[in-house]
């Protein structure tokens, strides 16, 4: 595939570049948009309503583009396959990513999310898809190391760090990384907007009794605007424009190049927080923040 702007069949390359370096731009700022929904909002009802949201507003993208994209229709028999990818990919992903965030620093967080690469390449091994090299298993323990290292920064001088809030992120990853792995096939089939838009409109269904639940007592009339656009902010912009600019780059470009973009999410995510939460960027911090992307960079990259 050309990767040139001279063929009208394919937009500039550097156009490309600039829509993925905005994709991780606005999934990097949802650390800090997050921090603002949690000011307000208790964590588990902030990544429910986010949830529902996403569905709600993916629903018409859907009916509108995704029967285009579909190799293979969907029949009442995929249904339930492609709920149980929204339990991993929306309901604990997004359940997780907020209650660990609602129990960790802005940069641990960031950090610890950027080892979702390694958590894909965990389970694919264990299905046999991926073989782990001595080189593979080498950059994990590197990583983990730096993990190690990360505990010992606990004050990053706004919101402090937990070992608990550090699991729940990294516990998010996995849910993402199986929602990754088991939908790799099921994509391939019926098509990235189809998954998604079933994945949202699934998990956010189950999480409608803890909206309930969780309302139950809750002053919604003491929220302010700038919480509610907090929440639409999560719903639309990292959930749902980002994830077509992926797909939108994932036709034109490597994955390889696109995968790159990534290791950019750690470090802005973890700017923003420096000037807008007021976090501090330690020696320690910064030390096992590299020593965690080395990891996941000689890991990948084997």
């Amino acid at each position: 595939m050309s990767e040139g702007g001279s063929s009208s069949s394919h937009p500039p390359v550097a156009r490309i570049y600039a829509l993925l370096t905005l994709m991780v731009f606005f999934w990097a700022i949802n650390f800090v948009i997050a921090r603002i929904a949690l000011r307000e909002f208790p964590s588990l009802l902030a990544a429910s309503i986010r949830a529902c949201l996403a569905g709600l507003i993916l629903l018409p993208v859907y009916l509108w583009k995704g029967r285009q994209y579909d190799k293979e229709p969907w029949t009442l028999s995929d249904v339930p396959r492609l709920f149980i990818l929204g339990v991993f990919g929306v309901t604990f992903n997004q359940a997780l990513f907020l209650l660990g965030l609602e129990r960790t620093s802005t940069p641990h967080a960031a950090i610890i999310a950027g080892m979702l690469p390694i958590q894909v390449l965990i389970i694919s091994s264990f299905l046999g898809i991926e073989k782990l090299s001595l080189r593979r298993l080498t950059g994990m323990g590197i990583a983990l190391s730096g993990v190690a290292v990360l505990q010992l920064a606990r004050d990053t001088g706004g919101h402090p760090a937990t070992l608990l809030g550090d699991l729940f992120i990294l516990l998010s990853g996995t849910a993402f990384a199986m929602f990754a792995v088991f939908g790799k096939k099921v994509t391939a089939k019926h098509g990235a907007l189809t998954v998604n838009t079933f994945a949202f409109l699934g998990g956010g269904s189950l999480l409608i009794p803890v909206i309930i639940w969780q309302s139950a007592g809750f002053d919604y009339s003491r929220v302010s605007t700038g919480a509610w656009l907090s929440i639409l902010y999560m719903a639309l912009f990292p959930s749902v424009i980002a994830y077509l600019i992926f797909y939108y780059a994932l036709t034109h470009i490597a994955a390889s190049r696109v995968s790159t973009f990534g290791y950019l999410q750690p470090l802005m995510a973890m700017l923003l927080g420096l000037w807008l939460l007021g976090d501090q960027l330690t020696t320690t911090l910064i030390a096992g923040g590299a020593v965690v992307l080395t990891g996941v960079f000689l890991t990948e990259r084997a």
